[in-house]
């Protein structure tokens, strides 16, 4: 909204021509400068650049929004876009159907509380096949601390969905969904970002896991 150009908001027109001929094309330029020093490269007066100011402020300045309509708002868009359900009843009651798309989700807890377990059930319940509930894509799986057990994933899917996994190559198919990335620092992690990107693009991913940022960081 700053840089939206002084020539859109209806001035009156000899005041924009002003501001344009002095080079102040954009709403940030107009509000950086105080009233007297626009009076001085505008030379109109003071009632005039208040009135300017005023209506530009008006226009750049975004809206204000309550905390329960912005709730509202998220609640509206997680419904629209979508779940991705935990098989946790309790959880997913709780978070209005289970993980919400498109969104950052953060785990937070202490040290062996099972954070990276169910970063992996995560990950088997979205590259699990559409016809049996799950997101039927990729997952990719930035594991910054080396806990990704693939032998522990498909323990957890035999356990958790054992018609499902005992159909033959299905343990397979899901694990090649999963990509897993190892960035040995947060620069490494950093250089990853547009490999990232271009992955997320390119191979039907569904879910993003990071496990963890601390760790990256610490």
């Amino acid at each position: 909204m700053a840089n939206r150009l002084i020539s859109e908001m209806a001035l009156p027109t000899s005041i924009a021509n002003v501001f344009v001929a002095r080079s102040i094309r954009t709403a940030k330029e107009a509000l950086s400068l105080t009233e007297f020093e626009l009076m001085e490269v505008l030379d109109i007066g003071l009632e005039e650049v208040n009135a300017a100011v005023a209506r530009i402020s008006e226009i750049a300045s975004p809206h204000y929004q309550t905390a329960l309509s912005l709730l509202e708002q998220r609640k509206q868009n997680e419904y629209l876009s979508g779940h991705l359900p935990t098989r946790l009843k309790g959880l997913d009651e709780a978070l209005c159907g289970g993980i919400p798309f498109g969104i950052v989700t953060e785990l937070v807890g202490p040290a062996g509380i099972g954070k990276t377990q169910f970063c992996l059930k995560l990950a088997l319940l979205a590259s699990l096949p559409t016809s049996y509930g799950g997101l039927g894509g990729r997952v990719i799986y930035v594991d910054v601390e080396s806990k990704f057990s693939s032998r522990r994933m498909i323990e957890m899917g035999l356990n958790s969905f054992p018609d499902i996994f005992r159909v033959e190559g299905l343990a397979h198919e899901m694990a090649g969904r999963i990509l897993i990335m190892r960035p040995g620092s947060l620069s490494e992690f950093t250089e990853s970002l547009l490999q990232m990107k271009v992955a997320l693009i390119q191979n039907n991913v569904k879910l993003l896991i990071i496990d963890s940022m601390a760790a990256l960081v610490f």
